[in-house]
């Protein structure tokens, strides 16, 4: 299935399947945040270390399964595979969009 995101969450979730930190945080806002596993990130220095060691640790892959907006604030559900116990896992993105940029980005079950 195809989902219609806009280019910052597309190009977001290709480099994330090719397990590139650079193109990852590419889209990101210089002042975005990130809340993942209870813990908030801020800035590109603290979101790229969080990329790194997630990417190090899980190596996942993800398929978007479907998307809503409001406007700026895109829902993403996606199916998550990877290195990590109950692989694969349901999530849910929640991206805040601001000049064409991830503002933030918020990760959950």
């Amino acid at each position: 299935m195809t989902i219609d995101l806009p280019r910052p969450l597309g190009d977001y979730f290709a480099a994330k399947n090719r397990h590139d930190i650079d193109a990852m945080l590419a889209p990101f806002a210089a002042d975005a945040t990130v809340r993942d596993e209870g813990h908030t990130y801020s800035g590109h220095a603290a979101i790229r270390g969080w990329m790194e060691e997630t990417t190090r640790k899980y190596r996942v892959t993800v398929e978007p399964t479907g998307a809503s907006s409001d406007g700026q604030n895109w829902r993403v559900s996606a199916l998550v595979a990877g290195d990590f116990p109950g692989s694969p896992a349901a999530l849910r993105y929640r991206f805040s969009l601001a000049d064409e940029r991830i503002a933030r980005l918020e990760i959950g079950a």
